[in-house]
């Protein structure tokens, strides 16, 4: 894969955002393995998405939480003429009726990352408040560009919505989130269900979400070179997925939420993002634009912290409190609906 280099805008900035003093030298660390812009080399793109994507196996426990969750795979159809995809199911085991849930798109860049990715800091969320969790494999750039990867999403979306009775779900009381890139094609998949009639939803979780293509804010350009996941780390994702197209006026809504022009009649949105990464400034926007629009959102910009922070730093405090921000809303979404 090659990438074309980053046009100089010249957008006027001023220096770095500082990081958080408890995260800068989590960061610090982080970066001797980890460059802000590890993606930038097409050279090395190939060996690094090798290595990134074999991961580590997670222990069963981080999934069952002792008990509190039933877990098991389904592969059900993806799109048409597109091959299978695999869904993986957390249930809780105590509900004896039908309970929410959360349909999770992982992150990774759209270049890395599985199902499993960012699903146990999730549980953890939902841990005792009766919500199952839906986790969707989806292909990934570059060997699946737009729209294959969004696609499986709203597939797995469908057939989820469809099993609702046989899984022990309301499909009423179907929340989509995800993290980073997750966050963007949950955005995209609110979009989507909304555009074609598909299944109601009654929420988005957009953790630090992957929203535009465009690469350009002020945010992206003062980042660049700082903390996880900069500005060219950022331009190889997008390139990856879209490729020429990407920053022309071609690209989808569904690749790139941002470049919806209606934000109308979505669902209610909880978004968060760090004040020093790439995506503060397009986060911000896409919340302004949801409220602009007469839309119900919740914004959190989290003081010194990077992209990903509460998944690299969980012990720090801004992470703490970034998680714990999370709960409440969903309470308030879920009783909300059960008015």
């Amino acid at each position: 894969m090659t990438t074309t280099p980053i046009p100089d805008t010249a957008i006027p900035t001023g220096p770095p955002v500082p990081f958080d003093p408890e995260l800068a030298p989590v960061l610090a660390a982080i970066n001797e393995v980890l460059p802000p812009d590890v993606f930038g080399n097409p050279a090395s793109l190939p060996h690094l998405l090798e290595g990134m994507r074999a991961g580590e196996e997670q222990p069963e426990d981080a999934f069952t939480r002792g008990g509190a969750f039933t877990v098991e795979e389904r592969t059900v159809p993806g799109p048409k003429g597109a091959p299978d995809i695999t869904l993986l199911i957390c249930r809780p085991t105590r509900a004896t009726t039908p309970t929410p849930v959360i349909y999770h798109t992982h992150g990774g860049g759209m270049i890395v990352g599985n199902r499993r990715g960012g699903v146990p800091e999730l549980l953890e969320l939902i841990d005792g408040m009766d919500i199952a969790l839906v986790s969707v494999e989806y292909r990934l750039a570059p060997e699946t560009p737009h729209p294959g990867p969004v696609e499986d999403c709203y597939a797995g979306l469908v057939w989820t919505a469809a099993h609702a009775a046989e899984l022990g779900i309301d499909p009423a009381r179907i929340i989509v989130a995800g993290a980073s890139a997750g966050g963007g094609l949950a955005a995209a998949l609110a979009l989507m269900a909304r555009d074609r009639r598909g299944p109601a939803l009654l929420a988005q979780l957009l953790m630090y979400p992957m929203l535009d293509d465009r690469n350009d804010t002020p945010s992206a350009h003062q980042m660049a070179g700082h903390g996880v996941w900069d500005r060219a780390s950022n331009q190889a994702g997008w390139h990856a997925l879209l490729g020429e197209a990407r920053g022309t006026g071609t690209v989808s809504p569904y690749a790139a939420p941002a470049r919806a022009t209606d934000l109308a009649g979505l669902p209610p949105a909880f978004l968060d993002v760090g004040s020093a990464e790439t995506f503060r400034d397009e986060v911000v926007t896409y919340a302004s634009r949801i409220w602009q629009a007469g839309g119900s959102a919740e914004l959190h910009v989290w003081p010194g912290a990077f992209h990903g922070f509460d998944l690299m730093a969980p012990q720090t405090a801004v992470s703490q409190d970034a998680r714990a921000a999370r709960g409440p809303w969903l309470r308030r979404i879920l009783s909300a609906a059960s008015r």
